[in-house]
């Protein structure tokens, strides 16, 4: 039976067919709930570390959707004890999550001297490969070959989908680049576009989807919807992963860039309102727990503790001990007190010259949306 994989959609970009009465009604409710979950992120003390852990979440989902295994667990555990996991691919897979949460990081610095740009692509995607499966797959350049997307082992002729060519993306992102900083749009539904395009152009041999995806908060940030890059997209398109493709593929198939804005818009609002329900929750944990620490340890170092253990829940026990800046025998008796008072749960003992490892397993639920389990 023969095949025709579906080709990007040379000159449709932008697009000058949406279909406003479809989209307008989610257009304001998705800026509504953007601005209630950045009010909340205005709100929390220290987003950076607080919100720590769904910075991972969305680090591990995103490339989840490229098919790595690792759990938010398996590469906070590993990067506390250094130590290998079970098999070299799930190795291979935490680090690539640890790439993406570094690469993301990375291009929120830039962009503190930087507009989004092909530069700020570059970079990033240069740190999103560095040492892992694409690591020889031009990082930081775009590709000079044909490049094809469907069943592993596929050719062209029986790919689900062919991007534009090499030799088109330089004037292709060029384009792209300049979409992204014209006025006169609904800046989330310019976002909806400008994922799509991205992801149509696929500029890089390697990693296009998670770098597409980081797109997201650092657009929602530039252009000033939220006050931190730090939104989490990835949960919805993890659970309606066909879904997500189909609708990209449904732009160059049949031009439907309107539904493709519709699945957008709706996975704006709902992620932005379950972030707000996490971000909530984790807020409401920090501040419960603040009086708590200072009741049970009766130090002046019960908040830095929490402060600390916040941004690590998953950590080595000497590591706490050395990084914390809490003089040693203090932060042995805090970590005592609080494994004591079940806060922290132990997940290796310590033995001879291994440290303990031990998890907060309460925030770490949150961040994974386990909240409701007992």
């Amino acid at each position: 039976m023969s095949h025709n994989p579906i080709q990007y959609h040379y000159g449709k970009f932008p697009p000058a067919n949406i279909n406003y009465d479809r989209v307008l009604p989610l257009i304001g409710e998705a800026a509504a709930a953007v601005a209630r979950y950045d009010g909340m992120l205005l709100s929390i003390p220290n987003p950076t570390v607080l919100l720590s852990p769904l910075t991972m979440q969305e680090a591990v989902l995103s490339s989840k959707i490229e098919g790595t295994q690792a759990t938010m667990g398996e590469v906070l555990e590993f990067e506390a004890s250094g130590e290998a996991p079970a098999t070299p691919a799930r190795e291979h897979d935490i680090y690539e999550v640890l790439n993406y949460r570094k690469a993301i990081a990375h291009a929120e610095s830039l962009m503190r001297e930087l507009p989004l740009s092909q530069r700020v692509l570059f970079e990033t995607h240069r740190l999103l490969l560095d040492g892992v499966r694409g690591q020889n797959k031009a990082p930081g350049e775009y590709r000079r070959v044909p490049n094809w997307i469907g069943p592993s082992g596929c050719t062209a002729d029986s790919a689900r989908f062919v991007p534009i060519s090499a030799s088109s993306i330089p004037d292709a992102m060029g384009r792209w680049e300049k979409y992204l900083h014209e006025d006169g749009h609904d800046r989330i539904l310019q976002l909806a576009i400008a994922h799509a395009e991205f992801e149509a152009l696929h500029p890089f041999l390697d990693g296009n989807g998670r770098l597409g995806r980081m797109l997201v908060p650092l657009f929602l940030w530039e252009h000033k919807l939220i006050h931190r890059p730090m939104f989490y997209l990835s949960g919805y398109l993890e659970q309606r992963r066909d879904e997500y493709y189909d609708g990209l593929l449904a732009v160059s198939s049949d031009g439907d860039w309107t539904g493709w804005c519709v699945y957008f818009l709706r996975a704006i609002i709902e992620q932005a309102r379950e972030n707000l329900k996490k971000a909530q929750s984790i807020l409401g944990l920090y501040n419960g727990l603040k009086p708590k620490v200072i009741e049970w340890t009766h130090s002046q170092y019960a908040i830095p503790a929490l402060d600390w253990i916040f941004g690590k829940p998953i950590f080595l026990a000497p590591n706490f001990i050395e990084a914390s800046s809490i003089p040693r025998a203090t932060a042995s008796r805090i970590l005592g007190v609080f494994r004591n008072k079940g806060m922290l749960k132990t997940i290796r003992e310590g033995k001879g010259r291994r440290g303990a490892i031990y998890a907060f397993s309460e925030l770490l639920n949150i961040a994974e949306g386990r909240d409701a389990i007992k």
